[in-house]
């Protein structure tokens, strides 16, 4: 299954999910991240609370969500953000709003906790995912 994790800026909950679905779905999901505004670098916090997890985001680059993207994703994950730009109307059927706090200038200590928040909700798109198949 390939899921599109989007968001605003790509450089923070999208990347955390990417990385996550990446690392423990090896083999029974594909993940990939964007933005509609991304930034020029991951925040460093976001690699901070994921290096803590041996997980490194730090050389990752936010991308710009593309139409081909959404085309190719099976399942396309809104972090919570509206993903400002990006419209899903016409793909409602495969588009599902997590509704996840944006770390945006908060302190690490809640760095980690949308992180464990993130890490959790992958889990269980997994382990969901293992039951469709």
């Amino acid at each position: 299954m390939k899921v599109l994790f989007v968001c605003a800026e790509n450089a923070e909950r999208s990347q955390m999910a990417e990385a996550f679905a990446n690392h423990y779905g090896q083999g029974k999901i594909e993940a990939t991240s964007a933005g509609t505004m991304p930034k020029s670098e991951v925040n460093p916090l976001v690699a901070e609370a994921m290096q803590e997890k041996g997980i490194d985001v730090s050389k990752n680059r936010p991308r710009l969500v593309t139409n081909k993207m959404v085309q190719e994703a099976d399942m396309i994950i809104v972090m919570g953000c509206n993903a400002q730009g990006f419209c899903p109307a016409p793909l409602l059927n495969k588009v599902v709003d997590w509704g996840i706090e944006d770390p945006k200038d908060k302190p690490i200590e809640k760095v980690r906790e949308i992180r464990d928040e993130i890490e959790r909700k992958v889990k269980q798109l997994i382990e969901e995912s293992e039951t469709r198949t």
